[in-house]
């Protein structure tokens, strides 16, 4: 079991002081201190036990002809393939166990995770080549304990995993998902009463309009709820209209690689060092 200084890694785990996160313990790991050693690998161990599920099956025709040699996943993303920078996001706020759900070329995402840091403990699963999003999330259960990050291997955001975590513990919901703002894909025009053109926005984000950014968190018995194959049309809104799913508000940033162009913008932010996914600072609000 990885273990770390959780002192040194206090400004780094969400955000959060370690005085914050000792306030937090109850609610975020409800099992930690029991049968525990040194409380730094009480809480490390207790991290690990959350695994995060990565979706990596997908074949990324969005992103054609890019794809045809490599899975989505792996294209990269300022010098590094996207897979890697959204491990990162885990890994950097101490949750360093994943599960890559994978299918399209899968041997070449099982390849890459042989590469991962030792530290870290990676599973691959290959739930099929045609598998929908719902699918891979199921396809993997009896890899997860009884509560699960899941998020896609193309978004990345300077999510405040902590606080996410504690917001799904706060509600009675079997799971979460993260909504951010939605950017637009057009520039817009602001103009005057009378129709005098004002102001041209390039692309804004439109902070009355929230879409679904991935980052969820899932309790096991979401399962038994679990309709249908894919993850946004038919899991969720049936998660939904159970009044079991819940939205954690992310307002910092956060951009899908939908398309080889979004890869080259995401790389052009990251130009300078680390792209602003990389968490420094809480902005998120439930």
């Amino acid at each position: 079991m990885y273990c770390f200084d959780l002192a040194s890694h206090a400004s780094t785990l969400g955000g959060r002081f370690l005085s914050d996160w000792a306030e937090e313990k109850p609610q975020i790991f409800p099992n930690l201190g029991r049968g525990a050693g040194a409380a730094g690998c009480t809480i490390a161990s207790a991290m690990a036990e959350v695994k995060t599920v990565i979706l990596c099956g997908g074949k990324g025709t969005r992103a054609y002809p890019h794809t045809t040699e490599v899975p989505k996943p792996l294209l990269e993303v300022a010098g590094r393939p996207v897979l890697r920078h959204v491990m990162e996001i885990y890994a950097g706020q101490g949750f360093t166990s994943f599960v890559l759900s994978a299918g399209f070329k899968s041997e070449m995402i099982r390849s890459y995770a042989e590469t991962a840091p030792a530290s870290w403990d990676i599973e691959v699963v290959d739930t099929g080549e045609d598998t929908n999003t719902g699918g891979r999330v199921i396809g993997v259960a009896d890899c997860v304990g009884e509560t699960f990050f899941a998020t896609y291997s193309d978004g990345l955001g300077d999510v405040d995993l902590g606080a996410l975590l504690a917001f799904h513990r706060g509600h009675a919901g079997a799971a979460t998902l993260t909504t951010v703002p939605l950017p637009s894909q057009y520039g817009t025009i602001e103009r005057s009463a009378d129709g005098r053109v004002e102001r041209f926005r390039e692309k804004p984000v439109l902070a009355d309009h929230w879409i679904n950014g991935g980052f969820f968190v899932f309790d096991r018995r979401a399962f038994d709820l679990w309709q249908g194959e894919d993850l946004e049309r038919d899991v969720l809104p049936a998660l939904g209209a159970a009044g079991e799913l819940y939205a954690y508000r992310h307002a910092g940033f956060w951009k899908s690689m939908d398309t080889y162009k979004d890869a080259l913008d995401l790389s052009e932010l990251a130009k300078g060092g680390k792209g602003p996914w990389a968490r420094s600072v809480t902005r998120a609000s439930s």
